[in-house]
């Protein structure tokens, strides 16, 4: 220990202030804890500076360019359609400075202590907090581990200014000719919609024999179609082999259904899945249980194997979604409060930005039936629906997949405008254990996509007006 370093204590202590860990250290607060947060880089983490916030943004402003050169169907032309990709960014980085400056004031308002720097472990109470200047100790009665992941770098494809990341393709300074997309998977997909929308020629290299491969095929293939109809080339049961840098962009080596073909493009884009950040905690020191994939064991509270250490969010088990680690976050904060409270993952929506949007709750058909469930599928399109008539915007479906002795929402699957937004009544419907009945005799307001919600339990009920059983 740095001599004259006399350790600070703290209630809790909370690594990572990315959407698991400042959700934590603030309901940790609000139950009575003295909390300190520790963050090496900006408050937010991830989703808020180089993920979720700004890349919706930038699919946003793509949505709005593309819709302006396309409206001619609803009697709408626009003149001289400009694009001031500068002003994008600026854009898109004021939204990410007002929800992280929220964070910081929300941190501040419940006292939660902040510190920037780096945490190790020390021993199984105590931490060192580095910057670049100097270190301090802190001794904690209990801490969370929530230091998320970052993207995983291909041996044949090292980062560059031609090969680039999600946080690189969020920070271009100039919309590309051409872009070459390595996985097909959701932030891929979302990227690459976004830069095909504001004029890029995209080409997709997806391993497997589909994008989307955490979707069902007619939801993806709904994707696929909108994404080629903009211009872009996707090609499945492809294996990107080595890339070369030129003067002024990339050619990228692929093999696609055993033929090697090459692609010349500005960049590529390598989104083949993220990382968890356990390395460098000193994690080892404390005897803390890891998987073979880096990730670290815990229990229904979120607890690891060495008493008052906690972890959540993309360093545990399951998918890496920011909602996930939040409520992750909620839990391990309750149980360290004294509250009687575990994880329940019954109702974990999947949503990808995409055009047609997808989003996903609970058990796909598939899924329900190899749990053993006998089951109704029903399904409903949006062209049936008044407000998707209304706004153009009539490709895609919901499906419910029920129980068929009694009608209990087991999952549902929607591909069309506003999914991400309309998933959350299913989620409500999950996590309470309604029936369709339940949400078929439920008022929904007219004209509105949530009657697609209503109409499809209608359908699942045996008893649809919209549509001809």
């Amino acid at each position: 220990m740095v001599v004259g370093d006399f350790a600070v204590e703290v209630d809790t202590l909370v690594i990572g202030a990315g959407p698991g860990g400042y959700v934590a250290a603030i309901r940790a607060a609000q139950l009575g804890q003295k909390v300190t947060i520790v963050e090496k880089g900006n408050l937010g983490g991830v989703c808020l500076n180089v993920g979720c916030i700004p890349s919706k943004a930038l699919i946003a402003a793509g949505h709005k360019y593309h819709d302006a050169l396309h409206s001619e169907d609803i009697g709408i032309s626009v003149g001289d359609v400009k694009l001031d990709f500068s002003k994008v960014q600026k854009w898109k980085s004021s939204v990410v400075n007002k929800l992280t400056g929220g964070v910081e004031a929300l941190l501040k308002g419940n006292k939660v202590n902040i510190v920037k720097g780096e945490a190790y472990f020390v021993d199984e109470t105590t931490v060192r907090i580095m910057d670049e200047k100097s270190s301090q100790t802190y001794k904690f009665n209990n801490c969370i581990i929530a230091t998320g992941s970052r993207p995983i770098e291909l041996p044949a494809f090292k980062w560059s200014k031609r090969v680039i990341s999600s946080t690189g393709a969020l920070a271009l300074e100039e919309v590309p000719k051409k872009m070459v997309v390595i996985g097909g998977g959701y932030i891929g997909i979302e990227l690459g919609a976004a830069y095909a929308n504001l004029g890029t020629e995209i080409t997709v290299l997806e391993g497997g024999k589909q994008i989307l491969p955490g979707f069902e095929i007619q939801m993806s293939q709904l994707v696929s179609n909108r994404l080629k109809k903009n211009g872009a080339n996707i090609f499945t049961e492809a294996l990107a082999k080595e890339v070369e840098e030129t003067a002024n962009g990339v050619k990228v080596t692929a093999e696609i259904k055993g033929e090697v073909q090459t692609f010349d493009a500005d960049y590529v884009l390598v989104t083949v899945g993220r990382r968890p950040n356990t390395e460098e905690l000193g994690l080892e020191q404390v005897g803390i249980e890891m998987t073979d994939r880096g990730l670290v064991k815990v229990d229904k509270q979120c607890k690891t194997n060495i008493s008052g250490i906690y972890a959540i969010g993309d360093i545990i088990d399951g998918p890496a979604l920011a909602h996930k680690a939040s409520y992750e976050g909620k839990v391990a904060a309750e149980v360290i409060s004294g509250h009687p409270a575990e994880v329940d993952y019954l109702a974990i929506p999947a949503v990808v930005f995409s055009g047609p949007e997808l989003a996903s709750v609970g058990l796909t058909e598939a899924e329900a039936k190899d749990a053993g469930y006998d089951v109704v599928v029903s399904k409903f399109p949006f062209a049936a629906n008044g407000r998707a008539l209304s706004l153009n915007e009539t490709d895609g479906f919901m499906k419910m997949v029920t129980r068929k002795d009694d009608g209990l929402v087991l999952g549902v699957q929607i591909a069309g405008t506003n999914a991400s937004d309309m998933i959350s009544e299913a989620c409500v419907a999950i996590e309470a254990g309604m029936t369709a009945e339940d949400i078929a005799m439920t008022i929904h307001a007219h004209p509105s996509l949530g009657e697609i919600t209503m109409e499809t339990a209608e359908v699942a009920i045996g008893m649809p007006i919209h549509i001809v059983k």
